[in-house]
C-alpha cells in the first residue's frame, strides 16, 4: 500500500496547542482541495466523543474531523486512556473498552497496542491525501521512550516526520526547543525536521532573535512564529486545564463545581458564548455562589469517587441550601447519578465494590452496569416538543419514582427523571445545550434573554479563522512538503 503524505506535530511539553494546531492546519489544507484526516496514536482525556458506530474517541479529534470535514473514526484516535483515579486508567482500544489498567501496568501493555495503532493509522492513511498526526505529551520525556506509542515511538514505526511546537506564552520557549533536541537520541532527533512558535502575544518580530538562536542551536528550521488566537475559547476544548468560565456580568449565572474526574466539560461551551449568562466554573475549596441561578453537576469519569470529593468541598451542604432557597439543579449524566438517593457499583467497575449515599434531591437509584452505552441520540424535549442532538456515554441504570417525570423522549423510550417541583432534574443526554431552540427556550425559562448564537455555525466559523490565522503565520507549503518527503 502506498503511503500518504504525513507529518506529525509534537509538543516541547503538555498543552502547548497540538489540538488546536491541528485543528487549523485540518481546515487550511482541505481547503487547499486536499482530503486531510486527523489522527492521534494514543490520547488522554475523560472528554470524549461517540462516533457513528458507537464507539469513542477523544473529543480533540471529534474537533479535528469536523475540521477536515469529515466523520468521526475510531480509528482516529486508536488508544484512549480515560482516568479513574491518580494512577488508573481505563483503556479503551479503537473506540472499545479494553481494559482498567494501573500506569505500571499499562506500560508493559504498550507494545501490544502498537499493532492496533499501526492499523488504525493505515486505514486512515487509505482515504486521505494527507494524515495530521498530534503527539502527546512531549518527546522530551526521554523515560517513557521504550515501548512508547504517543510521541517518537510512533513516528518511528509509522516511518512519520516531526515538527515540533513549543509555548512561548508559559515562557522559556528557547530552553524548551533547544532542551528537547538536547535530550532526545539522535536517531529520534533525526525525525525532527523543524520547529514552529506557538501562543505569541504582542509584536512578533521582537522575538527575531530568540527565533533565530532557536534554528542555529538545533540545526532545525523554522516554520513560523504563531501570534495568540482569540478565538480558541470559542471551540471546544479537551483538556480539564482549558477549562474556563464564561462572560461575566450576564443576567443569568450558572455555577458548575469542577470534579476531580469531570468528564465531557464541552457540554458548557455554548452556553459560555451566551451573552446573557456568567458561566461559573468552582474551584476545590470554593463555595458555590449563593446567587446562582442554576447549578450544573456535569458528567463525571469515577461517579462515586467525585460525590465523596464533592462532600470533601462542602458542595453538598451549598447544594442543600442552593435548593432551599429556591435555586434550580440540573444533573448530567455522572452529575444525574449523584442527584439521586444510592449509587451502587456491585461489581466495582469504577472502583471499589460498594453503594455511595447520592444527595437525595431526586427519588432515584443507580447501580453501575458492565455494558456501557455509546450512541448519538435524536431526543426530543417532552415539555416543549423541541429537537435536540445528542449522545450517551455511560454505564448504569437509573429508576425510581422522579422517572416519571422524563425530560425527554428518545425514540420510543423516556429519558431523564425530575423533582415534582421541576426544580431539580437529571439526564444522561450530551449535547443538548449545542441545539439553538432549545438552549434558548432553556436559558428563557432562567430569566436569560434569547441572543440568536448559532453555536455550531460559530464553531465552523472559527475554525476558518484559525486557518487564515495559520495560513498567515506559518510556512504551509513547506510544511505540505515535508509531510510529502515522508
Amino acid at each position: 500500500m502506498t503511503r500518504p503524505p504525513a507529518l506529525m506535530i509534537q509538543g516541547t511539553g503538555s498543552n502547548v496547542g497540538k489540538s488546536v494546531l491541528v485543528a487549523g492546519l485540518c481546515r487550511a489544507f482541505l481547503r487547499r482541495g486536499l482530503k486531510v484526516r486527523p489522527f492521534k496514536p494514543q490520547n488522554m482525556s475523560n472528554n470524549a466523543a461517540v462516533t457513528a458506530d458507537g464507539g469513542e474517541i477523544g473529543r480533540a479529534q471529534a474537533l479535528q474531523a469536523r475540521a477536515a470535514q469529515v466523520e468521526p473514526s475510531v480509528h482516529m484516535n486508536p488508544v484512549l486512556l480515560k482516568p479513574e483515579s491518580e494512577k488508573g486508567a481505563q483503556v479503551v482500544v479503537q473506540g472499545r473498552r479494553l481494559t482498567h489498567a494501573m500506569a505500571r501496568d499499562y506500560a508493559r501493555l504498550k507494545p501490544q497496542l502498537l499493532a492496533a495503532v499501526l492499523d488504525s493509522f493505515a486505514r486512515i492513511g487509505a482515504e486521505a491525501d494527507l494524515v495530521l498526526v498530534e503527539g502527546a505529551g512531549s518527546p522530551a520525556e526521554v523515560n517513557l521512550r521504550v515501548g512508547d506509542i504517543a510521541n517518537m515511538g510512533f513516528a518511528e514505526a509509522a516511518g512519520v516526520p516531526v515538527i515540533l511546537a513549543g509555548d512561548i506564552d508559559r515562557g522559556g520557549v528557547i530552553a524548551q526547543v533547544v532542551g528537547t533536541k538536547a535530550v532526545l537520541p539522535p536517531e529520534d532527533e533525526e525525525r525532527i525536521k523543524g520547529f514552529l512558535i506557538n501562543k505569541f502575544r504582542g509584536d512578533v518580530s521582537l522575538f527575531d532573535d530568540g527565533y533565530a538562536m532557536i534554528a542555529e542551536a538545533t540545526g532545525w528550521r523554522g516554520f513560523g512564529v504563531v501570534p495568540w488566537f482569540p478565538g480558541a475559547h470559542r471551540l471546544p476544548a479537551e483538556d480539564a486545564a482549558d477549562i474556563r468560565a464564561g462572560s461575566a456580568g450576564g443576567r443569568v449565572k450558572i455555577a458548575v463545581p469542577l470534579f476531580s474526574r469531570i468528564a465531557n466539560f464541552d457540554d458548557l461551551d455554548p452556553l459560555k458564548l451566551e451573552p446573557g449568562v456568567s458561566v461559573v466554573m468552582v474551584r476545590p475549596g470554593e463555595a458555590l455562589p449563593g446567587d446562582t441561578d442554576l447549578v450544573i453537576l456535569p458528567g463525571s469519569k469515577s461517579t462515586r469517587g467525585d460525590l465523596a470529593f464533592l462532600r470533601a468541598q462542602g458542595w453538598d451542604i451549598d447544594l442543600a441550601a442552593h435548593r432551599r432557597r429556591g435555586g434550580r439543579i440540573l444533573g448530567i449524566c455522572g452529575g444525574y447519578q449523584m442527584l439521586g438517593r444510592t449509587i451502587a457499583d456491585p461489581e466495582g467497575i469504577e472502583g471499589a465494590p460498594g453503594t455511595s449515599e447520592g444527595l437525595g434531591l431526586l427519588d432515584v437509584e443507580t447501580v453501575m452496569t458492565p455494558d456501557k452505552t455509546l450512541t448519538r441520540v435524536e431526543a426530543v424535549e417532552i415539555a416543549t416538543g423541541l429537537s435536540v442532538t445528542g449522545y450517551e456515554i455511560h454505564i448504569g441504570r437509573t429508576e425510581g419514582p422522579d422517572r416519571a417525570r422524563p425530560l425527554f423522549r428518545v425514540g420510543g423510550a423516556e429519558e431523564g427523571a425530575a423533582s415534582a417541583d421541576g426544580r431539580v432534574a437529571g439526564a444522561y443526554l450530551h449535547g443538548l445545550f449545542g441545539a439553538d431552540t432549545f438552549r434558548a427556550r432553556f436559558l428563557e425559562r432562567l430569566g436569560a434573554e434569547a441572543s440568536g448564537l448559532g453555536y455550531e455555525s460559530e464553531v465552523d466559523e472559527t475554525l476558518d479563522a484559525l486557518a487564515d490565522h495559520l495560513e498567515t503565520f506559518l510556512d504551509l507549503d513547506g510544511l505540505l512538503a515535508v509531510a510529502r518527503r515522508r
